[in-house]
């Protein structure tokens, strides 16, 4: 069990949970408010709530378990495979399902499906994300890349480094946009007081750019199309709030309500084009937007259609 001892020194007001979460590397808010709440975590050697606000001299005591083995398991869970050789697989993910398994959530993720239907997957990004060469959000549906060996992750990896694998996405997004399209060149990094956001900051940011193309307006809303030259965390949200039209049904950077019954924020990944690794032929898939979203689209076209 590891342990972390904390003197505080100075004025302080701040809440507890959020100097553990800033002061010990990689934990999450949530897992320190667990740890809390099991009493691992204490203040002058008493249980506390999360939000108790640090004074000068207290003692803060932080006990961490060591990690549980984690086993997966292959799950039979259904796979949109748009293509798959022996090389790679092209997946389309469905909306709420995590990519790969993370704490607190270890099953009905992609990789469970993957390790039931393939032998084979790359372990370049470790024992939890096999094959996985890059992600989309919980929320997020559309294509994936899936690398079944190393040979074929590191090729596809560098693409994604290099910026030539192409990849766009539908997104619809709250008001209307007047001008035709636009590009967002503004840098991205962790937001300053909230970690589970990101932001538009200059502070320990990383340079981030995403091109937009109105592809049809409503009364209140615009579907867009979206093509990433970065891939940073959260892009595409962060840089659409930023300029004032946030994704429907994104609570964490837009509103709180959803009025048209969107699962997550309105985005969909629906091309990716990348040259395969082995043969060095340039391949290109599309996914056709979720039911759903098509619906909610439909709806809108029935409403007066913004000039």
């Amino acid at each position: 069990m590891d342990r972390f001892t904390f003197n505080i020194s100075g004025e302080q007001d701040q809440r507890l949970d959020v100097f553990i979460t800033e002061n010990i590397e990689e934990i999450s808010r949530s897992y320190v408010q667990k740890l809390i709440n099991e009493g691992l975590i204490k203040v002058n050697d008493k249980k506390v709530k999360a939000n108790y606000r640090l004074k000068e001299d207290d003692l803060v005591v932080v006990l961490i378990p060591e990690p549980q083995p984690i086993i997966l398991k292959p799950e039979n869970i259904p796979l949109d495979v748009v293509y798959e050789d022996n090389d790679l697989l092209v997946v389309n993910k469905p909306v709420n399902m995590v990519v790969h398994p993370a704490a607190g959530n270890y099953s009905g993720t992609l990789v469970n499906a993957l390790l039931y239907h393939c032998r084979d997957l790359s372990g370049i990004n470790g024992k939890l994300r096999p094959g996985i060469v890059h992600r989309i959000d919980k929320d997020t549906s559309g294509l994936l890349l899936v690398a079944k060996n190393d040979f074929t992750h590191q090729s596809l990896a560098k693409q994604l480094k290099e910026h030539s694998v192409d990849r766009a996405y539908l997104a619809l997004v709250h008001g209307v946009i007047t001008e035709p399209g636009g590009i967002i060149d503004a840098p991205i990094g962790r937001h300053s007081s909230d970690r589970k956001k990101m932001a538009v900051t200059f502070k320990n940011s990383k340079s981030a750019l995403t091109r937009y193309l109105v592809k049809e307006k409503y009364k209140n809303y615009t579907l867009i199309e979206c093509r990433l030259e970065t891939g940073r965390t959260h892009q595409i949200r962060v840089h659409m709030a930023y300029i004032n039209h946030p994704l429907v049904g994104d609570p964490l950077y837009g509103f709180r309500k959803n009025n048209l019954g969107f699962d997550g924020q309105a985005l969909h990944a629906y091309l990716i084009g990348f040259t395969h690794p082995r043969n060095q032929q340039r391949l290109q898939f599309t996914a056709d937007l979720p039911d759903k979203f098509n619906k909610i689209l439909e709806n809108l076209r029935k409403e007066e259609v913004s000039k």
